[in-house]
């Protein structure tokens, strides 16, 4: 069982990943993608003049500010635009990709974050109108489901709560909860940039491989949303999955080359 998390920002090249399941799926891989949509809904958010506003946490960790018309566009974006596509794309190439969300069957359930904690302009500020969510449980029965009757799971990152409100949470962590939940032999992170490096962004730093030991000083050292990264990872790993890699999905073939060793592989 391998789970691809298939970034949301400009550059990776969902046609090759797409192309590459196939590949994987003849050679009698079971796949689940989860994926990101940011570079999406940061354009949506444009044209309908509410621009995202991303927040950063007292520890560093950056997020999107999601009120519930952010919440709206986020959802059109990402559910709508982002996961169709990619599904459909999966459909012509003769694999059988059914797309949902968290939302769909309680498969990814969060509890929502009444208060959270931002600094802007070297200031702690509180924010109460967020949706965003931390995932508490998955429903791997439905993945089972899905995946024994022969379908590959495309996963929006959207969560429910127990009000069953709609909330935005992390797609690189959410892959971690999923691939958790399934104990898949690995989970892939690919994302613009060839994985973790030293000294970000000179890609000649890049770091081949790490301990589970060595990633929380990985996560001191990571920067942007390379921190959520390291930190899926993390979780990942505590969940019971075998290995992560953070990976380049820029390039042809990228979860093989990610599985042959290409990338940060974490274990």
């Amino acid at each position: 069982m391998i789970v691809v998390k298939l970034g949301g920002t400009e550059g990776v090249n969902f046609s090759s990943i797409c192309a590459d399941a196939v590949s994987l799926q003849q050679q009698g891989r079971q796949l689940v993608f989860v994926h990101g949509g940011s570079a999406e809904a940061n354009a949506l958010g444009e044209a309908l003049g509410a621009p995202p506003r991303i927040i950063t946490s007292p520890s560093g960790y950056t997020s999107r500010y999601t009120d519930r018309k952010t919440l709206e566009i986020f959802l059109m974006a990402v559910n709508g635009k982002v996961n169709s596509l990619l599904t459909e794309q999966l459909q012509g190439l003769g694999l059988n990709a059914l797309g949902l969300s968290g939302l769909d069957g309680r498969l990814l359930q969060a509890e929502r974050k009444e208060a959270i904690q931002s600094i802007e302009n070297g200031k702690r500020k509180i924010i109460h109108d967020d949706y965003t969510g931390k995932i508490s449980a998955v429903n791997s029965a439905l993945l089972h489901l899905l995946l024994g009757a022969g379908y590959l799971p495309v996963i929006a990152p959207v969560a429910v709560s127990p009000r069953g409100e709609a909330l935005n949470v992390d797609a690189d962590r959410a892959a971690a909860m999923v691939a958790g939940a399934l104990q898949a032999e690995t989970l892939v992170l690919l994302t613009a940039v060839p994985g973790l490096m030293a000294k970000f962004p000179e890609e000649s730093s890049l770091i081949t491989r790490l301990s589970a030991a060595q990633l929380e000083g990985a996560l001191d050292a990571a920067q942007g949303r390379m921190k959520k990264k390291v930190l899926g990872a993390q979780e990942a790993l505590a969940a019971g999955v075998g290995q992560v890699i953070i990976a380049d999905g820029r390039i042809a073939a990228p979860i093989s080359s990610a599985l042959s060793g290409k990338g940060t592989v974490i274990a």
